[in-house]
């Protein structure tokens, strides 16, 4: 896989994940399991350069 198709993945999960994470219960364990897995996404964008100003529907 390339680079540019890595990047393109995680994006398309980043905000697939923020989906899922608006239909979900803020205090239940899955929206906990999920804010782990959005971090890391998170963490994983903007050390690529990815400007997550636009895609980042969650802000936290």
């Amino acid at each position: 896989m390339t680079e540019k198709e890595m990047l393109q993945r995680n994006i398309e999960d980043f905000s697939r994940l923020q989906r899922y994470m608006r239909l979900a219960d803020k205090d239940s364990e899955v929206y906990a399991e999920m804010k782990e897995r959005y971090i890391e996404l998170k963490v994983i964008l903007t050390a690529s350069g990815i400007n997550l100003t636009e895609l980042d529907r969650i802000k936290e």
